[in-house]
């Protein structure tokens, strides 16, 4: 197989496995797919330090206004998030991450970041850099094919 074609089927085995590990979290935390992915989105918009709000992560999670009402009314009552007005503009709600939801994303990420940790463990400095730069070329050409589909289909 060439090189090319190996670390394709490479991504795709790992998206799939990635995809698989999620849907198992989910169901042993009773939580849709779709709430959990929200929540996600949620998460990382609080580590990247940008406001999240409704509109935002409908956008983003491609949904309509009232199903990402109905995801949110969900993660709000099992106490993952909450809904705030903006300290900037009271007008705008931003959605805030509740502790519970920090503990569940530390259960989430925790047993990944330790098996990824010993896995990777037998690459140097200079290897693990040509993989982040590899991951990241990887992810923007995901994006740029998504980003495509919504053209072509939008």
């Amino acid at each position: 197989m060439a090189d090319h074609d190996l670390l394709v089927r490479l991504l795709q085995l790992l998206t799939v496995e990635s995809d698989r590990f999620a849907e198992r979290f989910g169901e042993r935390h009773r939580m849709h797919r779709t709430d959990l992915n929200a929540l996600l989105h949620i998460m990382e918009a609080r580590w990247s330090e940008q406001p999240m709000t409704p509109g935002r992560l409908a956008e983003v999670m491609r949904l309509s206004a009232s199903a990402t009402t109905s995801v949110l009314d969900r993660l709000e009552s099992s106490g993952h998030v909450h809904r705030v007005r903006s300290a900037s503009d009271r007008r705008r709600v931003d959605l805030a991450v509740d502790q519970r939801a920090l503990e569940l994303g530390r259960e989430f990420f925790l047993p990944l970041n330790e098996a990824f940790t010993r896995a990777w463990a037998g690459f140097d400095e200079a290897e693990r850099a040509v993989v982040a730069r590899f991951l990241r070329a990887s992810i923007e050409a995901t994006t740029e094919v998504r980003d495509g589909l919504d053209e072509d289909h939008g």
